[in-house]
């Protein structure tokens, strides 16, 4: 399944893209995060010198309909907080994406890893897109659990393949060389590669998709 490392900028005038500009060396750690009616509730740990200031202006937000201190030790405090302005959760919600944990703001800026079918990528460009957020795709690459994808004997099979050179470029081993090594007939060897190695091109082309999510760096 594809997996994507994104930048997202938050836009001026949002809450807490503003407080993060406003402290540019402050880290804000997204713990969690759910949808709570029309607003959206965190749990989010903060760290900065100027942690008193930052914690005031959340308090001061029109955006922030609560705020809790659950804990504070020096320059860090975890806190928990309902906005009705959470935008990331409701732009993963709209593409039908669990909002993975935790990720980081700083600056005004988040890098978020997300895992998705290819289509739901697309998707969540879209919503971004609708909620004016400016987004950046760093990378996409695919996942394959090959764990759940095969059997144990064509998954073992298919390590001992790697490891004793079959797959490579030129072969260091041949097919019958790798069946007598495992000591099995060379018709086995071959079929259990092939049906393995057709599970693992089908998943990879099924999730390939037409394309990657759209990129708005302005």
């Amino acid at each position: 399944m594809p997996r994507a490392n994104l930048t997202l900028t938050i836009p001026n005038g949002i809450w807490i893209g503003d407080i993060s500009r406003t402290h540019p060396d402050a880290l804000f750690r997204i713990l969690a995060a759910f949808p709570s009616d029309h607003a959206g509730v965190a749990l989010t740990e903060v760290t900065a010198e100027e942690l008193e200031t930052i914690l005031a202006e959340f308090a001061d937000s029109e955006a922030v309909i609560e705020l809790d201190i659950l804990q504070r030790h020096d320059d860090t405090a975890l806190i928990q907080f309902e906005t009705t302005m959470p935008l990331l959760l409701l732009s993963a919600q709209g593409a039908g994406i669990p909002l993975e944990m935790p990720f980081r703001l700083i600056d005004g800026q988040i890098e978020w890893e997300v895992t998705a079918p290819q289509r739901r990528l697309s998707e969540l460009g879209t919503q971004l897109e609708s909620f004016g957020i400016p987004f950046t795709v760093n990378e996409i690459h695919q996942q394959i659990e090959a764990e759940q994808l095969l059997t144990d004997r064509q998954l073992q099979l298919l390590r001992a393949a790697a490891e004793h050179g079959y797959y490579d470029t030129p072969r260091r081993c041949s097919l019958t060389e790798l069946a007598d090594e495992l000591g099995i007939a060379k018709s086995t060897c071959s079929e259990t590669l092939h049906r393995a190695e057709e599970k693992i091109v089908k998943e990879f082309v099924e999730n390939l998709g037409d394309g990657t999510p759209e990129t708005e760096t302005t």
